[in-house]
């Protein structure tokens, strides 16, 4: 039988090149995403970091991401296929940039808007350079672009197939005003995608210099990068027992109908390979939960990726992966003209099923289900004086625990690596008093190992009137605990009104608020790890959970 290309040790001078290539194109993509925080206008990419970098190969295969959010990272790859599908590599041009944020053309969510920038370098294409970027506002039926009560995706805002955004000339003038026209915050809306744009430009430099360093095999070490990830993916999964593990879980309906909205997953594990496979999982709903292909690729990736976590960042990790989604019309592969705006709930329990099936696995490997939930809040409205008012923000729950320690409290897992909105930041830019903001304790779930608390979180709007877009999970399911462990607590979110009157929150929901009403926000704890002995034993556990 003939040796596959990753059993197939690289030549001498290739082996040598690759530890500092490595390091090159890492430090690339990370100062891609730092340049690109620093120059984003919006609090949501500046100050939460809701965008993603990455470098990709002229085929579109990633060649290195940045340490930064996988939710976003993952739906990359698909972006940059989607743009090599409709702009083959002869028609493009030293200058040119590409822009999308279509579900079914490699897109994810409208917000999410994806620019591709090929890299020349003796005239060929070498590379792109990648940025994705949640914006503020693209349109649609509410202020931040993510009604949680939308059934369709023309009610999200603008939707764009993959188009040519730039050229050497500049920003193609009917692009951006098609863009500034359907966004409430034009302003926001270029100068984020400027801070895209300075984000490629600098990584398009450094690659350039790395190739003139490299020299002429460039291509070849690149090659072998992306074999020594897939070898030693491989090897990780050779040293996993075989075997086959299912989980359910289920969302708190789909923001329209309360029904419970189930997902399920089964791993199949043979030797050096793995399948995920979706089947069983809930139909398409009519609600915005619905996650394209793109973004339950970025599940899939964060799980590849814990495998050989020391391997080089790219798209070896996924060679020993078939990923198998249900035909389109499902929860996970919608159909056009399905709603998506709210697809990171979907996400984040898909990643939390496939942590909790990889953890019944023999050896004790894996982590208890973390919380599940990345709430997202879009606050607007109008202040006394008529001026408007807009952001957004998203708070982190609770980590699950392991057999090596508890989960963590208050933080942005999986799929999430979002960090929080500054009290300060969003005291400034909005007429909002931050009255809470604390880690709600007893939270996660008991057990050898405890979950992680989730955090609590309190605003007081000081004048005029407003909307709250708000979307959470875990309302009524819960994170449940792996070995034994107990299970995390749920979510809340309630107003209380200036009239002293109190409204509950479901998972999603729109509604206003008036000066002086108190939204406040709890979110649900990570699973805990191994079953407590009975107080009678004669080996009582080490601790047990506050």
């Amino acid at each position: 039988m003939m040796p596959r290309a990753h059993d197939v040790p690289p030549d001498p001078v290739i082996a040598l090149r690759m530890e500092p290539l490595r390091l090159a194109l890492q430090g690339t993509a990370d100062r891609m995403q730092h340049g690109m925080m620093r120059a984003a206008v919006s609090s949501i990419a500046r100050e939460s970091g809701d965008c993603a970098a990455a470098l990709f190969l002229p085929d579109g295969r990633l060649l290195a991401q940045a340490r930064s959010l996988p939710l976003l990272l993952g739906s990359l790859i698909p972006a940059v296929a989607g743009v090599l599908a409709r702009f083959p590599l002869a028609t493009m041009s030293e200058g040119d940039a590409y822009l999308l944020n279509d579900p079914w053309s490699g897109g994810t969510h409208l917000p999410d808007l994806a620019l591709v920038h090929p890299v020349f370098h003796d005239g060929e294409v070498i590379a792109f350079a990648a940025a994705n970027l949640h914006h503020q506002d693209v349109g649609g039926m509410a202020a931040g672009s993510i009604p949680p009560d939308a059934t369709e995706v023309y009610q999200e805002g603008l939707r764009l197939p993959p188009v040519r955004w730039r050229s050497a000339e500049g920003v193609q003038p009917d692009i951006d005003a098609i863009l500034a026209a359907n966004s409430r915050t034009p302003d926001n809306l270029r100068g984020d995608l400027e801070a895209q744009w300075t984000a490629l430009t600098q990584g398009a430099r450094e690659l350039k210099q790395i190739a003139r360093h490299t020299g002429p095999r460039f291509a070849d070490v690149c090659d072998a990068l992306i074999a020594q990830t897939e070898c030693m993916t491989r090897a990780a999964l050779a040293a996993a027992p075989d075997g086959e593990w299912t989980w359910r879980d289920q969302l708190d309906g789909d923001g329209i109908d309360t029904a419970p909205v189930s997902i399920a997953v089964s791993l199949r594990k043979q030797g050096d390979t793995l399948v995920i496979d979706f089947e069983g999982t809930a139909p398409q709903v009519r609600g915005p939960l619905n996650a394209s292909p793109a973004a339950m690729l970025s599940a899939a990736l964060f799980f590849m990726r814990t495998l050989a976590p020391d391997a080089p960042n790219n798209a070896g990790c996924l060679a020993p992966l078939t990923l198998k989604l249900p035909p389109p019309g499902s929860l996970v592969n919608p159909a056009l003209p399905a709603a998506v705006n709210a697809r990171t709930a979907t996400v984040k329990l898909a990643c939390n099923a496939i942590l909790g099936a990889w953890s019944q696995s023999a050896g004790g490997m894996g982590v208890a289900p973390h919380a599940g939930v990345a709430t997202v809040l879009a606050l607007s409205g109008t202040r006394a004086d008529g001026r408007r008012w807009m952001f957004t923000e998203i708070i982190a729950s609770g980590a699950g625990a392991s057999v090596h320690a508890p989960g963590r409290a208050g933080v942005s897992t999986d799929v999430g690596n979002a960090r929080n909105t500054p009290v300060e930041v969003i005291e400034t830019e909005a007429p909002l008093r931050v009255e809470c903001y604390e880690i709600r304790r007893g939270s996660g779930g008991g057990g050898l190992q405890c979950g992680g608390d989730g955090v609590r979180r309190a605003y007081r709007l000081l004048e005029g009137q407003g909307w709250i877009a708000y979307r959470g999970e875990r309302h009524v399911g819960r994170a449940r605990g792996a070995r034994g462990g107990g299970a995390g607590a749920t979510s809340m979110a309630r107003v209380l009104r200036v009239d002293g009157a109190i409204e509950l929150l479901p998972a999603r929901a729109r509604i206003a608020w008036s000066a002086g009403d108190l939204l406040i926000i709890e979110t649900a704890g990570g699973g805990g790890w191994g079953r407590l002995a009975p107080i009678e034993s004669a080996n009582p556990p080490a601790r047990s959970c506050p």
